[in-house]
């Protein structure tokens, strides 16, 4: 609150301070902020005191986080969200009264003292206000607290559905506080960035119109309009797109999203993104622009400078990694001996669609406790393979697999030729239909590449991953799906294929994703902005004229007053942090996440509605489910 009031002041009075401290640190030069003290109750926040402030009486206000009583002396550790200061209570020289009231304290009592800094005898390197400590004159309890059900503390005691319950004081430990930090200054870094590329930040409507397309929409009944319903936005698409047509060339927009779909560690129900468009441009430029946007992420939050991010096509990425995200912290690529393995009457190979291989380097001394360990995991239902074939690479040269009876010495000397393999590698082999081979390959390479220690989180690995196919089919419902949504141009090379039903499946689209160490942060394409185009790609995918205009009629009416040609793009925020803070579960850089069940345990959300609210929005009878 004091910041937006001084920056509204700054914004009157356009007057630059001699000095400005705050939690610690100086403000950066040229920042015209007025003198405003951070809060009348304390002088200093809990991180800020050096040794230079020696001498000095200051103020602190905090939570005790605990107490060290050696019964001559006790030692108070007061914390705030800067940091941590103690304070040093000594019989003799702090009064006996004094003494005995912070005996009476107790965990995460909020406080205020007011002392002496002095020098610490035993210093802490491992913390910035380690030099000195606080001899107090006044120790005043501003509200007690109840003793929290876990330690407040880096390495606490607990559990993560006790911690969600009182989330609010799982983020005074000083992990959770840093990741919200770091949440912060990339949003701030995001916002930079793109200023600076002219971008506008425009908000879009939240209450919108449900779609058929993509996952589920969360929907919400309107009191006004009986029967009738708004969605939460998945996505500002369209939005977007009528900003372009509005003339407002460079959009973002760091916004709230929303999908009403099966959760795990990166996804939530309601999420960020960092969504941007772009008007009068081409893929090269949308993957230029969001290029410089991540190597200045990875420049100003982790100091890291990166050439030009590599490029790589959904064909090239399902051929060697089996995904179209592959983590390429690691090589590890896959080969294909479907036809080396062949006619040597080894029914699994012979029957197979395809055979892929992988070569874990220098683990031919595998035990074959460790080799059957990875054959049950691979025949875990979540990986679905039916087995695995290894081979080792002896010292010799020679090749000894699972497989012998069936495989000469020349023959296997054909898979390592296949492999590239030298002595002491381990070759694994997988084999079945052809698109589930290659999930359980891909998820075997992972965790191959975990085992091995290939995939470290403080490693970087950023691939741009274009020509995604347009339309995929689906043998279920006999129809096509958009790859990526139905606004997405196809490649004006390919356009003609769409005329043909038996080349329709070949059209690349004009979309691209970004991936980092395995993880799809961001995506987006080059969108449609002919009517005619717009109203072709709506057929192909199911959709009569009639449903076209209804769902979407005010877009493809809006294509015909000049639009431009646009494309964009949309980061995972959430994904984006958890990354950069080296975590697999974004819940870890949100405030207040839900659980894996939707669930928001601390306020016990979502909850039923009292029938008097049910009547008033016209739905007559409430479903709840518990």
């Amino acid at each position: 609150m004091l910041r937006a009031f001084s920056s509204r002041l700054c914004a009157v009075w356009g007057r630059e301070p001699e000095s400005w401290r705050y939690g610690g640190r100086p403000r950066p030069q040229g920042l015209t902020l007025p003198e405003i003290p951070i809060a009348m109750l304390r002088t200093h926040t809990c991180g800020e005191l050096r040794a230079e402030h020696i001498g000095q009486t200051v103020t602190l206000c905090g939570w005790m986080q605990r107490t060290r009583d050696k019964g001559a002396i006790l030692w108070i550790d007061l914390r705030d969200r800067y940091g941590l200061t103690q304070v040093t209570l000594e019989g003799g020289i702090e009064s006996d009264a004094l003494l005995e009231t912070a005996r009476q304290l107790g965990r995460e009592f909020v406080l205020q003292v007011t002392g002496k800094v002095t020098e610490r005898y035993s210093k802490n390197d491992k913390i910035p206000t380690g030099a000195i400590e606080i001899r107090p004159e006044k120790v005043e309890v501003l509200n007690p607290a109840k003793l929290p059900p876990f330690l407040i503390e880096d390495e606490t005691d607990g559990g993560d559905d006790l911690r969600m319950k009182y989330r609010y004081l799982d983020l005074r430990r000083t992990p959770v506080r840093n990741n919200l930090m770091l949440r912060h200054k990339m949003a701030q870094a995001v916002r930079r960035y793109l200023d600076g590329q002219e971008f506008i930040e425009v908000e879009t409507p939240v209450l919108i119109k449900s779609t058929p397309e993509g996952a589920r929409d969360f929907v919400v009944p309107s009191r006004m309009n009986p029967g009738e319903f708004y969605a939460l936005p998945q996505s500002p698409q369209t939005f977007k797109q009528l900003l372009m047509v509005s003339g407002f060339d460079r959009y973002f927009q760091i916004v709230k999203c929303f999908r009403d779909e099966d959760l795990r560690a990166d996804r939530q129900p309601e999420f960020t993104q960092i969504d941007c468009e772009m008007a009068f441009v081409t893929q090269e430029d949308i993957l230029d622009m969001f290029e410089g946007l991540v190597r200045y992420l990875f420049k100003e939050i982790k100091n890291l400078d990166f050439p030009s991010v590599p490029r790589m096509t959904y064909a090239d990425a399902m051929r060697d990694y089996g995904n179209d995200k592959p983590d390429t912290r690691f090589e590890m690529k896959f080969a294909n001996l479907t036809e080396t393995v062949k006619g040597q009457n080894f029914p699994v190979f012979d029957s197979a669609e395809l055979v892929l291989g992988i070569n874990a380097a220098t683990c031919a001394a595998y035990t074959r406790k460790q080799i059957d360990e990875l054959t049950e995991w691979v025949k875990r239902p979540q990986i679905g393979a039916t087995g695995l074939v290894y081979a080792r690479v002896e010292a010799d040269g020679s090749v000894k697999s699972s497989v012998d009876k069936f495989y000469s010495q020349d023959e296997l000397q054909k898979w390592r030729a296949a492999f590239d393999a030298n002595p002491g590698d381990l070759l694994l082999l997988l084999a079945g239909p052809e698109a589930k081979t290659r999930k359980a390959m891909s998820e075997l390479r992972l965790e191959m590449g975990r085992r091995l220690g290939l995939r470290d989180p403080n490693t970087f690995s950023p691939l741009w991953v274009i020509d995604f196919p347009l339309l995929e089919f689906s043998e279920e419902e006999g129809r096509h799906f958009a790859m990526h949504h139905p606004f997405t141009s196809p490649k004006p090379e390919d356009l003609a294929l769409l005329d043909n039903p038996a080349t329709i499946g070949q059209t690349r689209a004009n979309a691209y994703d970004l991936v980092i160490n395995g993880v799809e942060v961001g995506g987006g394409s080059i969108r449609i902005h002919d009517r005619a185009v717009q109203a072709r790609m709506f057929s192909l995918l199911g959709f009569t004229p009639e449903e076209a205009q209804a769902q979407f009629g005010f877009l493809l009416d809006a294509f015909e007053y000049g639009a431009p040609p646009h494309g964009g793009l949309a980061f995972g925020f959430d994904r984006l942090c958890s990354l950069f803070g080296g975590s697999d579960s974004i819940r870890d850089f949100i405030a207040f996440p839900k659980n894996n069940s939707g669930r928001d345990v601390m306020i016990d959300s979502p909850s039923p509605i009292a029938d008097a609210q049910l009547k008033e929005l016209s739905i007559a009878t409430a479903v709840v489910a518990k």
